[in-house]
């Protein structure tokens, strides 16, 4: 996993690692004016990228979200990863549903400025299994957030990201932007004793570290949030927790150091309903069940 802060800084303070994350981050000859301004205006708009609607929590990162449906009267919620959950991670198998939870975030605006702290009344959902994410329900809707803050929720793609697609992960924890590439998919991503279905796999330059776990992974051309970030290989072992392997349907396994991922969001959207709440017996809900 990308780490909760405290272990972070415990591994950090074992190898002496540094603690800054690495950034990252022509038209054809012969063509006409009149094609280039032509292309230009096919081109869709790119939404800058910037931490509206992100929050830090005390270990991890997270953000906003809100589905395409989700009305501006419904309750909040704030997402992050399953390993965030402040009670600890889930056992593999395990999913939380409605547990009561009191715990806070801190809002952020564009320029990373804290400006405000929100507060949970619920876990909606956790889980480590075939993903990595826990939904906080909030004690304050988009719309009070909105006008208490100027700032609106995030909104969660409902169809799969395409490989290729330029993203920017941001982490409110430490108020840092990491840009790559969706490099590709993963059938089965192994770590410990965690396995997670489907997962995202980023280019060489999202070096992300611990303390971005749970950060909102953004689809830089919609400024919609196409998977939550969660791991990466640190020393190149093999399958090891912070070491996480690529199984393939096959069962090979390949060991990428260095190289890290996130967990797709796009299902979750399909296991609520109206007033944001969750329904896993809902057609077209794959999340687990307890």
């Amino acid at each position: 996993m990308n780490k909760p802060l405290l272990a972070a800084l415990a591994t950090l303070v074992i190898t002496g690692a540094g603690m800054a994350p690495a950034a990252a981050a022509t038209a054809a000859e012969g063509a006409t004016a009149t094609k280039t301004t032509a292309a230009k205006s096919a081109a869709p708009a790119i939404k800058a990228v910037n931490f509206a609607g992100t929050v830090s929590l005390s270990n991890c990162s997270g953000s906003v979200v809100r589905f395409p449906k989700s009305a501006d009267s419904d309750p909040a919620l704030v997402m992050t990863n399953g390993h965030c959950l402040e009670t600890g991670f889930p056992d593999p198998g395990e999913v939380i549903v409605g547990r009561s939870s009191s715990r806070t975030f801190g809002l952020l605006n564009s320029s990373a400025t804290r400006v405000g702290t929100l507060r949970a009344s619920k876990v909606v959902y956790s889980t480590m299994t075939d993903t990595d994410v826990t939904l906080y329900q909030l004690t304050t809707t988009y719309a009070q957030i909105k006008s208490s803050y100027g700032i609106s929720a995030l909104t969660l793609q409902d169809t799969h990201p395409m490989a290729g697609t330029a993203i920017t992960v941001v982490s409110g924890y430490w108020k840092k932007t990491y840009a790559c590439n969706v490099d590709g998919f993963v059938y089965r991503l192994k770590e410990g004793d965690w396995t997670w279905k489907d997962s995202v796999r980023y280019t060489s330059a999202c070096q992300t570290i611990g303390g971005t776990s749970g950060s909102p992974v953004i689809d830089n051309a919609t400024g919609k949030v196409v998977a939550v970030n969660n791991t990466g290989n640190e020393d190149g072992e093999r399958c090891t927790e912070n070491n996480p392997c690529e199984v393939d349907a096959n069962g090979n396994v390949t060991v990428r150091k260095g190289i890290n991922y996130a967990e797709e969001t796009y299902n979750i959207p399909a296991c609520f309903t109206t007033g944001n709440k969750l329904d896993l017996t809902l057609s077209g809900c794959t999340l687990p069940k307890p």
